[in-house]
């Protein structure tokens, strides 16, 4: 693998503004989001509306993505992604989520997730990973993937295309009537195959009107996540895996997650809507 230096916070650039006409998902300017007691079943025009959040944030991804480049800074990648969205009539779901500061997360190498766009440069051969959320007409659509800069290691490289084969799997697996356990099993088992580690604590989740509904979809082998699969109910998959161990470290700025032996990882999502036979991607451009 490469023995490229590991990852140092940069500088943040000023918050980027969002047109006053767009709507703003309510937990802008407070500490966290109204906890969501909706269902998790989703009507049609529900599902419609998240159609369209799904298509501008694949689309606000590609376009970051296109400008990956050695030299280029995660913070010209998060401006990209967040004027595309803007552009589009939709709001940047991570922007104000929390107290996040930007409108996507870049998450380099060694980081699990949840990177900050900041000063960072990208070099040969680093991976990174863009996870891009939209809010428009009152619903989220949230998506990501990995993408290589430049020349890129045999064994990085492999990571990255056996994450995203992971995805791929664990949409296959999904069918009205499994538990959702049935998504991390397969998952568990491809990764382990190659002697991957596969994250645990960060998982996917059900998604709606709420960016984080409660609904948990984990990643690994878990008995305990029994919720039945219905059809109309809207989560995302978007399993983590590592070249080494799963357990990691967090940044002092409360967000950046990084592997704790500092090797590197890879990620992919995808929202998706249960159908009466599988399930339908919501996030494609």
């Amino acid at each position: 693998m490469s023995g490229q230096s590991l990852l140092v916070p940069g500088e943040l650039s000023p918050t980027r503004s969002v047109p006053g006409s767009i709507r703003r998902p309510e937990y802008v300017g407070k500490p966290a989001p109204k906890p969501y007691e909706g269902p998790e079943v989703q009507d049609s025009d529900t599902i419609e509306r998240m159609r369209i959040a799904g298509r501008i944030a694949a689309r606000a991804m590609e376009e970051a993505a296109k400008h990956i480049a050695p030299g280029v800074t995660t913070d010209e990648l998060d401006r990209v992604a967040h004027e595309y969205m803007c552009d589009h009539g939709a709001y940047p779901s991570t922007l104000g989520y929390r107290g996040f500061p930007k409108s996507l997360c870049a998450s380099v190498n060694e980081v699990i997730c949840h990177g900050i766009p900041d000063s960072t440069v990208l070099k040969d051969g680093d991976i990174v990973n863009l996870d891009v959320t939209a809010y428009i007409h009152g619903v989220h659509g949230d998506n990501n993937a990995t993408y290589l800069c430049g020349d890129v290691d045999e064994e990085s490289r492999l990571l990255v295309e056996r994450t995203r084969e992971a995805l791929n799997r664990a949409i296959k697996a999904v069918k009205p009537g499994r538990q959702v356990n049935v998504i991390g099993r397969v998952i568990e088992s491809y990764a382990k195959r190659f002697g991957y580690g596969v994250v645990r604590d960060f998982t996917g989740h059900g998604i709606n009107s709420s960016f984080h509904s409660g609904l948990i979809i984990p990643h690994y082998d878990a008995p305990h996540a029994t919720t039945v699969m219905r059809p109309g109910m809207t989560f995302t998959i978007e399993p983590m895996l590592t070249l080494g161990t799963h357990e990691y470290d967090m940044w002092e700025d409360g967000w950046t997650v990084v592997t704790k032996d500092r090797k590197r990882t890879a990620q992919f999502e995808h929202t998706l809507v249960v159908t009466e036979s599988g399930a339908e991607i919501l996030t494609l451009p």
